[in-house]
């Protein structure tokens, strides 16, 4: 590993990386596979609300980083498993997963504070 790498550059390489694990796709992606291998279907139900071409997008481009790899099952159909490297990044998004889902309410009520400010300043013509 660099110790010249530093996401704070514009041409650090590891930008794209940090574009990728960021992507609310990819940390669903990564959370569900980590349980267990998938097929492209049930990955498509368990996440709802994500595209086909989005998945088949997000899958794509994790195999090439190295993060996954798609394997035929004994049943001929192929799963989608996490890399050695992907199963690194199943502590860290698992992790944002639990702080999203702890505190929905503290960042809707903080968003309901600063839309009561905001309408009022645009009320008052601020």
């Amino acid at each position: 590993m660099s110790s010249t790498w530093t996401v704070f550059s514009a041409s650090c390489p590891s930008r794209a990386s940090l574009a990728r694990i960021a992507n609310k796709w990819t940390a669903m992606i990564v959370v569900l596979l980590h349980e267990q291998p998938l097929r492209f279907g049930e990955l498509h139900t368990r996440m709802d609300g994500i595209a086909k071409k989005v998945l088949v997008d997000t899958l794509r481009a994790l195999e090439r980083d190295g993060m996954l790899d798609r394997a035929v099952g004994e049943d001929g159909h192929s799963r989608y498993r996490l890399t050695p490297l992907g199963r690194t990044l199943y502590e860290p998004l698992q992790a944002l997963q639990v702080w999203a889902e702890s505190h929905v309410e503290d960042v809707r009520e903080a968003q309901d504070r600063y839309d009561e400010v905001a309408d009022a300043k645009m009320l008052d013509g601020h």
